[in-house]
């Protein structure tokens, strides 16, 4: 990434959580609603790249993904 390109639109992530929270939001939550997300996001690929090899196949699909997802969000409903 080059320098002074922000990661994610800080606005927006706020205008959404704003809106489906109906409450306003601190200064930073933002950034640790994006890092929530993008752990989850390596979580739920590495459980699928599990579910892939034991199943056999070379690539992630659609469906190990599918697998993977309830057991991903699990851990993470904290």
């Amino acid at each position: 990434m080059a320098p002074g390109q922000k990661a994610y639109p800080r606005a927006t992530v706020k205008k959404i959580v704003k809106a489906h929270s109906k409450c306003n939001v601190s200064k930073n939550v933002d950034v640790l609603i994006y890092l929530d997300y993008v752990l989850f996001m390596q979580r739920l690929v590495k459980e699928a790249a599990i579910d892939s090899k034991q199943a056999g196949e070379r690539n992630i699909s659609a469906n190990s993904i599918r697998n993977a997802t309830l057991d991903t969000l699990t851990k993470f409903k904290g």
